[in-house]
């Protein structure tokens, strides 16, 4: 192993070991991020049909949380049975068919990593690549002597990263 002399060998050689572990989670992040850029369109989603009982007289708002259907709107409602667009659900029976447009199960669980909340399994994980990516932030500079031009030139482009950042967040 390298040896670590002071605080720019520790942040250098910390920093590249790092991003030898973690670039297979960072691959997974970006792969899941662009996906979920695109969740409000079919892309690489899939259709697959339900047909299950569920709880009986249910009401709209209901239904939508039971069928984990966002926005779920009754277009139509004849005797006990209710139609809506993606499909149809009898209120006196409990049986839904419906239709759904998914990831594929390896797309889909890759996804799940950005929208885990505390409660989850993979937060500690999530907790982990957040604290990482910041120390990225932190020990890249370390990477270059402070007088170089380098250096300087990056600290340049850092503020400008920092300001584009902030106007886009405010638009």
């Amino acid at each position: 192993m390298d040896k670590i002399k002071d605080t720019r060998s520790f942040m250098r050689i910390t920093h590249r070991y790092l991003g030898y572990f973690l670039a297979g989670i960072m691959a997974v992040y970006s792969i899941s991020g662009i996906l979920l850029i695109y969740r409000d369109t079919d892309f690489l989603k899939n259709e697959k049909k339900y047909d299950k009982i569920i709880g009986k007289n249910l009401s709209e708002k209901e239904l939508g949380k039971e069928l984990k259907i966002k926005n779920l709107e009754v277009e139509k409602t004849e005797g006990t049975v209710l139609k809506f667009k993606q499909g149809t659900y009898d209120s006196a029976t409990g049986q839904a068919k419906y239709a759904k447009k998914e990831l594929p199960f390896v797309l889909d669980k890759m996804t799940k990593l950005h929208k885990a909340q505390s409660k989850d399994t993979l937060s500690p994980l999530n907790t982990f690549f957040g604290v990482s990516l910041f120390f990225f932030v932190i020990s890249s500079f370390w990477m270059f002597n402070p007088k170089t031009k380098a250096f300087k030139r990056g600290m340049i482009f850092t503020i400008a990263g920092l300001i584009v950042s902030i106007i886009l967040l405010l638009i």
